[in-house]
């Protein structure tokens, strides 16, 4: 467009949408797609396959139908099966100690969230010096930019929650400073991802719930989100539909192939476009001081008072109202219906009992989060409907304590 009234150009480009659009992990999706691993080309010829510190994977046959696939495609291994529920700093360093001791020049996570998370943090300490901390935005953290790329990653997800597995982010605690935050950096996203819904049968109902709620709060924290833009709403609004209608199949009978396939992709369209708000912020607070918390459950536990908190307000009517419609709410005519089918929601995946004190947190302090919601990282605190004041985060948490 050619025009010599600046001021006209400066007003269109205004009310213009600018987003970046960069997907790079290539996503084997399905029911089975794991055995199709080795007709991929894999970034390398010795691998460090990330697992938890628990028994799932090899109980359920994860890790043996893995090595086959290694196996087949000719690459070698060595495994380190110690991450945490809440991966940590010492995680990160005790696994790419590890990987740099046996060679290893790419990651393989195996598991949930955690796994993924604590994967792209120790592809990245392969490569670079120092500590995984020098490398934090939060408050003790160093706040440096990496001078080398993480190793490839392979993200296996056996959950649906995160969508960790299609974009670059990161969350570790820091069990010294008691931080828990996000650390992320482009060469983290994974070259290759495999979401196989086979894998996810075996999650007990209680964590099917808790990872879908997470994935569906990444989507409405995205859709209320002040910068939200038309690419990342279609995703978001697509996976709060399916996780409305599969979720409290998939609690229900998680032998529900169809359940369990709805949600996993809904948990990766969400995580394409997650532009989290201070939900998540504030939930990083609590894990901070409780890392025992299941991140899920602690979105729960605060979400009613915090979306009621814009709904009131009438700050977010109309992304409330679409994600009513997608929730299958019929006609619905303000935030408040967006309310009324969310705490439907968390009834039917049976968490609306959940308690913060059932999780060791005390009313008193209640008192020492909002400060913290300043120091760690999780969503965009300034990305809110509103912005809200220390005042107001406390008034949240208090409203959502029992």
């Amino acid at each position: 467009m050619k025009t010599n009234e600046p001021e006209k150009v400066r007003e269109l480009e205004d009310n213009m949408y600018h987003f970046d659009y960069y997907m790079p992990a290539k996503v084997l999706f399905g029911a089975g797609r794991l055995n199709d691993l080795h007709d991929e080309k894999l970034p390398g010829r010795r691998a460090l396959i990330v697992t938890t510190n628990g028994t799932s994977v090899k109980k359920y046959g994860y890790l043996s139908a893995l090595e086959t696939q290694l196996a087949w495609a000719d690459v070698e291994y060595v495994l380190f099966d110690q991450v945490r529920p809440n991966p940590t700093r010492e995680n990160v360093m005790d696994g790419a100690a590890m990987a740099k001791e046996n060679q290893c020049d790419f990651v393989i996570a195996l598991g949930g969230g955690s796994v993924m998370d604590c994967s792209k943090c120790i592809a990245l300490m392969m490569t670079n010096t120092g500590d995984i901390w020098d490398y934090s935005l939060s408050a003790a953290g160093g706040k440096k930019n990496p001078t080398q790329d993480a190793a490839p990653i392979v993200a296996i997800t056996t959950s649906a929650g995160t969508g960790s597995e299609v974009d670059m982010a990161s969350v570790i605690t820091n069990d010294e400073t008691q931080e828990k935050t996000g650390i992320f950096f482009p060469s983290m996203f994974p070259t290759l991802s495999v979401v196989d819904s086979d894998l996810m049968m075996s999650v007990p109902p209680k964590f099917t719930a808790y990872q879908g709620m997470d994935a569906f709060y990444h989507a409405a924290e995205s859709v209320i989100n002040k910068n939200e833009h038309p690419m990342g709403e279609m995703f978001a609004l697509k996976a709060i539909e399916l996780i409305a209608k599969s979720l409290p199949v998939a609690y229900q009978d998680g032998s529900n192939k169809e359940a369990r396939a709805d949600v996993a992709l809904a948990n990766t369209l969400a995580g394409y476009y997650m532009l989290c708000t201070s939900q998540h912020t504030m939930e990083h607070v609590m894990g901070s001081f409780h890392d025992d918390l299941a991140h899920g459950a602690g979105l729960i536990m605060i979400s009613h008072a915090y979306f009621d908190f814009f709904a009131q307000r009438q700050a977010a009517e109309e992304p409330m109202i679409k994600m009513a419609k997608a929730m299958g709410v019929k006609d619905p005519t303000s935030g408040k219906d967006f309310i009324q089918a969310l705490d439907h929601l968390i009834d039917q995946v049976g968490c609306s009992d959940l308690r913060m004190s059932d999780a060791g947190i005390t009313k008193e302090e209640l008192k020492k989060y909002p400060a913290k919601v300043h120091e760690v990282l999780g969503g965009d605190i300034t990305a809110d409907p509103l912005p809200l004041s220390d005042e107001d985060y406390l008034a949240i948490y208090k409203a959502s304590y029992r």
